[in-house]
């Protein structure tokens, strides 16, 4: 493959044989709703019903944000805390989640990753960071995080900002330090996410005032009422069916319940 590059990176050198096509801006298909999803988000980029148009806007500049606020987080806590189980990530702790982060750019790098990694994958990820301190692994993230950000700025990887923000609610959730839910990042990516929800009867879903109309044409047969943090949450199978079915519906969400998550639902209750 030749040295071809977008925004200064070289594509070969990330293992890319096509970055669109590899699934890092949204996998396309059917694949969305996998059980047990603790890696990297994989978002259709199909729009339904009034097509709503989301610009892209400065994604690189969002993944720093959030690794940084996490990364000041995440030095604060001591082993014990680290050691802590992560609810929405059944089988990992604060840590492990930490080792997935770090190991995403430093696999994307050097060449390991050409998308979205597979449960295998990442449970290899996760194995190698392991054991290291922690303090290594946010000095590994932090050296790699620059380059990565390019590749995310000129690939578009919506998915990987998903992906950190979605762990960094994931931890403070764990830990007990609610933070960084009014913020421009969960704004933007819950509306990407809501924009790309397929549902099988005509749904409006309102969002803090602003409307999105998914699933066929047609009257909406089934209104949702949330907030742009529960809706990047639930979005992201970070609710049960049962939390699912709670959400401000105008009726009966028996026949979209199924259709509302990207991955999970989770298999318990999300407490946050």
């Amino acid at each position: 493959m030749g040295r071809a590059r977008r925004g200064g990176v070289p594509v070969a050198r990330v293992g890319w044989r096509g970055a669109r096509q590899a699934g890092w801006p949204g996998a396309v298909g059917g694949g969305l709703r996998g059980g047990g999803w603790c890696g990297l988000a994989r978002c259709d980029p199909g729009t339904y019903g009034a097509g709503v148009d989301v610009d892209t806007p400065d994604l690189a500049g969002m993944y720093r944000e959030t690794r940084a606020r996490l990364a000041g987080l995440v030095a604060g806590l001591d082993d014990a805390q680290l050691g802590i189980p992560v609810p929405a990530c059944p089988g990992w702790s604060v840590a492990d989640v930490m080792g997935h982060l770090a190991a995403i750019p430093e696999d994307a790098l050097a060449g390991r990753l050409t998308g979205p990694p597979s449960e295998a994958a990442t449970a290899v990820q996760v194995g190698r960071f392991r054991g290291r301190p922690m303090t290594q692994t946010l000095a590994d993230w932090a050296d790699n995080a620059p380059r990565f950000e390019e590749i995310v700025a000129a690939f578009e990887v919506w998915p990987a900002v998903i992906d950190v923000a979605s762990h960094e609610q994931d931890i403070r959730g764990a830990v007990g330090q609610p933070g960084a839910r009014d913020t421009e990042v969960i704004r933007q990516l819950a509306g990407w996410l809501v924009a790309r929800l397929r549902a099988p009867v005509p749904m409006r879903v309102t969002v803090e005032g602003t409307r999105f109309q998914v699933g066929p044409h047609g009257e909406p047969a089934l209104e949702l009422t949330t907030t742009w943090y529960e809706a990047f949450r639930w979005r992201m199978g970070r609710r049960s069916r049962g939390q699912l079915a709670a959400l401000d519906w105008s009726g009966d969400p028996s026949p979209v319940l199924d259709h509302l998550v990207v991955f999970g639902p989770a298999p318990a209750d999300v407490i946050e």
